[in-house]
């Protein structure tokens, strides 16, 4: 069953989402709150999955100091309160 989870966004993706830094959703899952925060902030999309609807290879999404690939994904289950982090890689320095 759903309930009360907050993602927190990147500064980079906030524009995307009215400037929030953390936005409120509900669901039981990782990939249904990440889906929720797509309904609420459509722009958010093509900054998070890619074509075939698959999350972005350099988007890193946390439940705690877990990423969720290290978990069950997309299908990892949530509880009231979790706060799932986005945070995308960066590249770049010099050798």
């Amino acid at each position: 069953m759903p309930c009360p989870v907050s993602i927190a966004l990147p500064t980079a993706l906030r524009s995307f989402a009215g400037g929030a830094s953390s936005v409120s959703v509900d669901a039981d899952t990782a990939g249904a709150a990440i889906d929720a925060l797509l309904d609420q902030h459509p722009g958010l999309k093509k900054h998070l999955r890619a074509e075939d609807g698959k999350l972005r290879t350099f988007i890193n999404v946390y439940l705690g100091e877990d990423d969720i690939r290290h978990l069950q994904r997309e299908q990892t289950p949530l509880k009231a309160g979790d706060q799932l982090l986005i945070v995308p890689s960066i590249a770049g320095g010099r050798a």
